[in-house]
């Protein structure tokens, strides 16, 4: 005799409203990057270069430390630090926990081309301009929950 309790042979399957969320994420996401590479190329920038410069805007790092957050090979770092030094975005010092290790750091220009970059992004200010003060908080604050 068969059971009559039944289980959902897909119960590990999203729901469609979350299914949906993700659609949504990733079309963000894609949106952000195309609007990144184009700010970027506004700047003689390439969008790997002006990724490590947001992020040496932040703290000076070691190539190391920069090529796992930029998930590239150090090798590919160097070179990248190397075009940025020569324009004068980058700058190479000793670390000052271990003088034997390097770190790259933003220059003043460095930071202001960073800055101007990250002013130059469109592509969610005017959406985000209708929301209200509150809906931008929950949307924050859901995204920081997110990244938990």
């Amino acid at each position: 005799m068969a059971s009559t309790t039944s289980t959902p042979q897909n119960s590990h399957l999203p729901d469609p409203l979350t299914l949906e969320v993700v659609e949504l994420i990733g079309e963000v996401v894609s949106r952000f990057h195309q609007d990144y590479e184009e700010a970027a190329a506004e700047h003689a920038l390439t969008g790997a270069q002006a990724r490590l410069l947001s992020l040496l805007c932040l703290e000076p790092l070691p190539m190391r430390r920069l090529a796992q957050r930029l998930k590239c090979e150090p090798s590919n770092v160097t070179g990248i630090v190397d075009r940025l030094e020569a324009r004068g975005m980058v700058e190479r010092r000793p670390d000052p926990a271990d003088r034997r290790v390097k770190v790259a750091a933003a220059t003043s220009e460095g930071r202001r081309v960073a800055r101007s970059l990250r002013e130059s992004l469109r592509f969610a200010r005017e959406p985000l301009a209708g929301l209200s003060e509150g809906e931008r908080v929950a949307l924050r604050d859901a995204l920081r929950g997110m990244l938990r």
